[in-house]
């Protein structure tokens, strides 16, 4: 009966791991390009890029030299941070985006102005990071280039025309409080762009997304996620999704591309990962919260599967 209620209570395995993607905003910055204009937004590994327009037009250039034209409305994703060129004008200059002169508002805010003084683009462009593992192992799943069109038609985004109204307004004219809503409606468009093309691609439906879809599977994943110091073996989850062993193993295996053992474990120093980003937490506090009852047992998983110890983990972060 217990094992009943809790499985109950996890009704939409992938629904909770799309619970997670909760931004850490690293910078974000509406831009007001005059023609021509030419922007280099360099390669970020380990974030995301993006860049929502919100009037006129541009082309942006992926890493691998296909150009993409944009307009009004537009939302592009850059997942995992690769460098790309914007610009309305191919024989434009386009120069670092770093290197421009911004009006900071604060360390993750600031407005560009650029360009040689003809037709104005509006964008805001930022580059964010997701902490939670769940969201990095979404991230990891998805193209170098997501584009949500203007033309898009579907009820996920009938709530864009308003927003996309409010963030004109609100960069066009500095207000009280301009940046924590500009900083969260872009939060919220991304989170939005990453759920639409995971819900409706079709190669959302496969890897480690398709397994959280699952029934039995991804129930076992969701068990894992939320409680990774349990001491979870091949039997307990088999047992918990009322499956056979071999042939709970089997299909976790086939779907997730790993062992349920070598994942529990990959888990919990992703897990750890993120907490040691907390400098008030002690390596052996974190051991102990992942269900590990010494440092160095700890350590030695941690460096095992992230390649290097937490401590040397903690200094980089």
């Amino acid at each position: 009966m217990s094992q009943m209620r809790e499985l109950s209570t996890i009704s939409d395995p992938l629904a909770d791991a799309l619970g997670a993607l909760r931004i850490d905003g690293m910078f974000y910055c509406p831009s007001e390009l005059t023609s021509p204009w030419g922007v280099d937004l360099p390669d970020m590994d380990d974030w995301l890029w993006f860049h929502v327009i919100t009037s006129g037009s541009c082309t942006v250039r992926d890493a691998s030299g296909e150009t993409h034209d944009l307009c009004a409305g537009d939302v592009v994703l850059v997942p995992h941070g690769g460098g790309h060129v914007a610009y309305d004008d191919p024989n434009a200059a386009a120069p670092t985006v770093f290197d421009l002169p911004h009006e900071y508002f604060s360390d993750q805010y600031a407005v560009l102005r650029h360009g040689g003084g003809g037709d104005l683009t509006t964008l805001i462009c930022g580059v964010v990071r997701f902490g939670h593992p769940a969201a990095r192992n979404l991230l990891e799943l998805l193209p170098e280039l997501i584009i949500i069109r203007s033309t898009v038609n579907n009820e996920q985004w009938a709530w864009f025309p308003a927003v996309l109204e409010l963030l004109d307004s609100e960069t066009r004219v500095p207000k009280p409080g301009g940046e924590a809503i500009v900083t969260r409606l872009c939060d919220i468009i991304v989170m939005q762009a990453i759920r639409s093309w995971i819900q409706n691609e079709s190669n959302g439906r496969t890897g480690w997304i398709g397994a959280l879809r699952d029934p039995e599977i991804g129930r076992a994943l969701a068990l894992v996620h939320r409680d990774p110091a349990r001491k979870w073996t091949v039997d307990t989850l088999a047992s918990e999704v009322a499956m056979s062993r071999s042939g709970f193993s089997a299909r976790f295996t086939e779907l997730v591309g790993e062992s349920p053992k070598h994942y529990v474990t990959r888990w919990r120093m992703q897990v750890a990962e993120a907490q040691l980003q907390d400098a008030g937490r002690s390596i052996l506090e974190i051991a102990h919260s992942l269900g590990y009852s010494s440092e160095a047992a700890f350590s030695r998983a941690f460096k095992r599967v992230m390649g290097m110890p937490p401590s040397q983990a903690r200094t980089m972060n």
